[in-house]
């Protein structure tokens, strides 16, 4: 049973289900439309994990670009390396390439198509 459940706003999310499933991987689990045919919302799945995804408001203010370090949802891989190759080939925008940490996990951050920095890494609990 999963008991957190992040949720990400996109100005597009019916791109960003696209791409987060072509770049990261993820799958999805369930989509709800609105009345105009736009996604109200969305639940993607990654291994046993789960993000939901929905539009941002048009009433929310400008987002900010968050700093690099700035992580909205860290992700465990099996293969850092591998999953680094298809984000990079499928556009996101590395901030950190894969780096060895000090507590034993092998990570990478990246930026997806609207700017949320996400890593990725092997440190599981």
């Amino acid at each position: 049973m999963r008991t957190i459940y992040p949720v990400l706003r996109y100005t597009d999310p019916r791109a960003a289900i696209d791409w987060l499933g072509a770049a990261f991987g993820f799958g999805v689990h369930a989509a709800h439309e609105a009345p105009d045919g736009s996604v109200a919302h969305a639940e993607l799945i990654f291994d046993d994990g789960m993000v939901m995804v929905g539009r941002r408001p048009d009433t929310a203010p400008p987002r900010v670009r968050p700093a690099d370090d700035d992580y909205a949802v860290y992700v465990a891989v099996d293969d850092v390396d591998a999953h680094h190759e298809r984000a990079r080939a499928a556009g996101a925008e590395v901030v950190r390439p894969p780096f060895d940490t000090d507590y034993g996990s092998r990570d990478y951050v990246a930026r997806d198509l609207e700017g949320t920095v996400w890593s990725f890494g092997t440190y599981r609990v």
